[in-house]
């Protein structure tokens, strides 16, 4: 399988997930399974399917996170050297050319991305259009709203 680029960030959330749903989530799923099981039938008994069944996520969302972390490449953009280029982790600040609208971008991997707080996925048009662009150049991207003028106003590995 090939590597899916991450960044040093968003590699520590997804341990730090994991590490929760295993030490804490795991053994009180297992405790609430072990009281279901002494009130009787199992059959009838729905806090055991319903221990059971949140068992089962966890379990999937362990094996979702050891899955993505064994094949990550981590990448930290601060240990490279700013060349003013834009590549994966770096944080672009572009400027609409039609609106003058100004807004800032950090690129970094598909599961890290959050529009709310600025992280667009390195998959997205935006991010497709930047990267390998460096600070001062004109970039056309075509997104689901058109085609979309932007300069790119600075470019820094932070």
């Amino acid at each position: 399988m090939s590597k899916v680029p991450m960044t040093v960030v968003g590699a520590d959330l997804l341990r730090k997930e994991l590490e929760i749903l295993k030490f804490d989530r795991r053994p009180k799923i297992t405790e609430a399974i072990a009281s279901a099981r002494e009130l009787g039938d199992l059959k009838e008994n729905a806090e055991y399917h319903a221990a059971r069944e949140e068992q089962g996520i966890c379990e999937a969302r362990i094996r979702d996170i050891e899955g993505k972390l064994s094949n990550a490449q981590i990448i930290d953009v601060q240990t490279l050297q700013n060349t003013g280029r834009v590549i994966f982790g770096t944080t672009v600040t572009i400027l609409n050319i039609d609106t003058d609208a100004e807004m800032t971008y950090r690129i970094v991997g598909d599961d890290e991305a959050d529009i709310k707080q600025n992280l667009i996925s390195v998959n997205s048009p935006i991010a497709r259009g930047l990267i390998g662009k460096s600070e001062g150049d004109e970039v056309s991207i075509t997104t689901p709203g058109g085609l979309t003028d932007y300069e790119i106003i600075s470019v820094k590995y932070i």
